[in-house]
């Protein structure tokens, strides 16, 4: 058996702050875990499958540029276990 993690197995958490949501793949113990690394965090969903991070973003936020698929994509991708969630800029 792999050890390696894949899309369907692997564990994403979606953290909310004073300033931005995050995208984590970070195996996090707790909600105080996350709490205790971010001083201006407010809430937290998860761990959810990758498929499920997807489809809640993608049904909840219209406005994610680039989409929520290419978004968790490059989270699988990068080396880093976080990255900020991207809105489309706010014309007005």
């Amino acid at each position: 058996m792999s050890t390696t993690a894949t899309a369907t197995t692997m564990q994403l958490y979606l953290i909310y702050t004073d300033t931005q949501m995050l995208v984590s793949r970070h195996p996090y113990a707790s909600w105080q875990d996350i709490q205790a690394q971010l001083a201006d965090y407010k809430a937290s969903l998860g761990p959810w499958e990758v498929a499920d991070v997807i489809e809640y973003l993608a049904d909840q936020y219209d406005d994610l540029e680039p989409a929520a698929e290419v978004q968790i994509a490059a989270l699988l991708a990068a080396s880093e276990d976080t990255r900020v969630v991207q809105f489309a800029a706010r014309r007005g």
